[in-house]
């Protein structure tokens, strides 16, 4: 996988218009922020290279919904954690949690599988998705994930994500405990 430097500031170019949404939506909220283009990052292990880079661990992020699709959430865990679904189910009062078919991931947040993101949380307007915090990742210094594509990823202020971002896209985390 090849990985290029860090950078600060949007890029000139980007790969779609919803990772340009991504860092508009930072720029727009004064976040800092670090970024690194890469190859398509497509399993943990690639994640798990790129956060060295960072010097931040990049977050799992499931957007899952009930059987009869119609709750959905979107779960943000450490890389290194595993998902099990009745952990999480006895947590939220739902049960039966499986993954969002990708049509429907790509109309409630912008993203495609294995692209999906916090910062997709922009496109849903109407709150349809529920948003789930592992507790841990709220309590790392930094949140690294991708702007709603898998060829970079963005570094800020875990901070940042709790107090400016997730207010301006009226998203209330729940923390959960997996």
């Amino acid at each position: 996988m090849k990985i290029f430097g860090c950078r600060s500031g949007a890029p000139a170019v980007c790969s779609c218009q919803a990772a340009a949404d991504s860092y508009a939506l930072l720029d727009s909220l004064g976040v800092s922020y670090l970024w690194v283009a890469h190859d398509p990052a497509d399993t943990m292990e690639d994640c798990a290279a790129i956060s060295d880079v960072l010097g931040a661990r990049i977050c799992k992020n499931l957007l899952l919904c009930n059987r009869q699709q119609t709750a959905f959430y979107l779960l943000i865990m450490p890389e290194d954690k595993p998902f099990h679904t009745k952990d999480l189910s006895a947590q939220i009062g739902s049960s039966r949690l499986s993954f969002v078919p990708a049509e429907r991931m790509e109309s409630l947040i912008g993203c495609t599988p294995g692209s999906a993101s916090v910062l997709g949380l922009m496109y849903d307007r109407d709150q349809q998705v529920r948003l789930l915090v592992d507790r841990e990742v709220a309590q790392e210094p930094y949140f690294a994930c991708h702007p709603c594509k898998n060829d970079a990823s963005i570094r800020f202020a875990t901070e940042d994500l709790l107090h400016r971002i997730l207010p301006q896209l009226h998203h209330e985390p729940t923390f959960v405990e997996l």
